[in-house]
């Protein structure tokens, strides 16, 4: 008890302002762009002030902070306070609090050094165990809401998130304005104080899920927190799964709709990307344009998604299980041309298979890493060269070659880019279980999959529903996507409280 209360008091604001300057000076001792600005005011300027920010966090413009702290206590707006004393702003700020909108009263040193790290002019008193803190000060360049580059349609909304937080949640309020329509905000603990916000839709989303979600994200409040994966690793049920258990978004659409159908939605400061939790394993596969396009050819597409996934994770391994252990059911011509192709090969079609499969990758993560200008580039050429060269030294076969590219291009074909690099790590193990095993190799491994999927959950809730629990009015938007009268009155989208 007596650790607590000289706990309280060491961390209490003193009367003496050059304690106070001292504890900041302590505070932020080799930091450079701290500010410091003295100030006097009252009768014969007797009175003494100081404020304090840094200069790489507030406007450049010159503001006279001090003057609009009182104004209240003056006959004119912003003119001289010489007949202000002391009594006269502990008495007016202490009943009457303060009328700037972006200013508030500080009890407490660490709420003031808290303030002056997230860009605040705080305002310290001589004789006054409070102080003034000024939000408006607050000016970093951000980045102007554009188009996610992750997630671009043809047709529907062309806005992104960006990595201020603020922003983020007036673009989700503009297109959800509801009252029931809640979002909570809390600082992670570690060194970053980092502030995290979390959204949802009161009435419908699950209360066991919610209350599971909140049990969960306790655990930011003790760590470092830079992005929204940090979330999800820390919330999520398994850990060492390939499959992701939540989405991800860069679309205040897509958000508001996942909202609209009970999801809970995680947003971080610094930056733009959402964490939507629970995620299933069929919601991978849509996207927010499905809803914009006629029905027939969001199906159409939809469906092609769904035939990319398994041609991404089983293409190798049945081009290896055919030509290794089942060359009868391969048709008799084309049996002949893939044979006359391999003709001089080394390798074995599996180690084939694999190698192409490794400079694939390696193509693709380094288009990613170069520069936008030379990346696509790189990797277009790199790939034309890398695969014609392989053919004509008889490293590979064109059949491979071509086979490697379809496998690549079907997990392209995949909305989440977090799914498809699960795709890509599942390849492997179906394609050693094809080389031992063959065909048989290929249902064991589908097997194990499916087992998995069905066993995961997100939050509680089963990952692979609404088909396992089968749930066969949640069906409708699946592998088809029905028309939205039917939707908006479908469970996932109907609300519980009608309102």
């Amino acid at each position: 008890m007596r650790r607590q209360i000289v706990r309280k008091q060491s961390d209490a604001l003193s009367l003496d302002i050059l304690e106070n300057q001292k504890k900041i000076n302590k505070q932020f001792t080799n930091c450079f762009d701290l500010k410091l600005f003295h100030w006097k005011y009252g009768p014969q300027l007797k009175h003494k002030a100081f404020s304090a920010f840094f200069q790489t966090l507030v406007q450049e413009k010159e503001v006279n902070y001090m003057k609009e702290s009182m104004q209240d206590l003056v006959t004119h707006e912003v003119g001289s306070a010489e007949e202000v004393n002391l009594e006269d702003v502990i008495s007016f700020f202490s009943q009457n609090g303060i009328s700037s909108h972006n200013a508030k009263a500080v009890k407490s040193f660490n709420e003031a050094i808290s303030d002056v790290l997230s860009g605040h002019v705080v305002i310290f008193f001589h004789g006054w165990d409070q102080a003034l803190s000024y939000s408006q000060a607050k000016q970093v360049n951000v980045r102007e809401v554009t188009e996610p580059t992750g997630e671009s349609v043809v047709k529907g909304p062309h806005e992104g998130t960006v990595e201020q937080l603020d922003r983020n949640i007036g673009l989700l309020r503009t297109r959800l304005q509801n009252s029931h329509f809640k979002i909570e905000q809390f600082k992670a603990g570690g060194t970053t104080q980092t502030d995290i916000a979390y959204g949802y839709l009161d009435g419908v989303v699950d209360e066991g899920t919610l209350a599971e979600f909140k049990q969960r994200i306790k655990r930011a409040k003790k760590e470092d927190i830079l992005e929204t994966s940090y979330i999800e690793e820390l919330i999520e049920d398994t850990n060492y799964s390939p499959l992701p258990q939540h989405r991800y978004t860069e679309r205040p659409d897509t958000a508001i709709a996942a909202v609209l159908e009970g999801k809970i939605i995680v947003l971080v400061q610094g930056t733009g990307t959402i964490l939507i939790c629970p995620g299933l394993f069929i919601e991978f596969f849509q996207a927010s344009e499905d809803y914009y396009h006629r029905v027939i050819f969001s199906t159409f597409i939809r469906l092609i998604r769904i035939v990319a996934f398994f041609l991404a994770l089983t293409l190798p391994s049945i081009f290896i299980a055919l030509t290794t252990f089942h060359p009868e059911l391969i048709p008799t011509n084309l049996l002949m041309a893939i044979l006359d192709t391999r003709e001089g090969i080394p390798f074995p079609a599996f180690f084939e298979i694999v190698v192409m499969i490794f400079f694939f990758e390696l193509l693709r993560e380094a288009g990613i890493r170069l520069p936008k200008t030379i990346g696509s580039a790189v990797s277009i050429v790199g790939a034309l060269i890398i695969g014609e060269a392989a053919i004509n030294a008889n490293i590979a076969s064109p059949a491979v070659v071509i086979l490697v590219a379809l496998t690549g291009i079907a997990s392209f074909a995949i909305p989440q880019y977090s799914i498809a690099i699960g795709i890509r790590l599942m390849q492997i193990p179906m394609m050693i279980l094809s080389a031992v095993l063959g065909g048989f190799g290929i249902m064991i491994g589908y097997i194990l999959i499916m087992l998995h999927i069905t066993s995961l959950r997100s939050l509680g809730q089963p990952y692979f529903s609404p088909l396992t629990p089968f749930r066969p009015r949640q069906i409708l938007d699946v592998f088809i996507r029905s028309p939205l009268s039917i939707l908006q009155n479908s469970p996932r989208k109907r609300d519980k409280r009608n309102i």
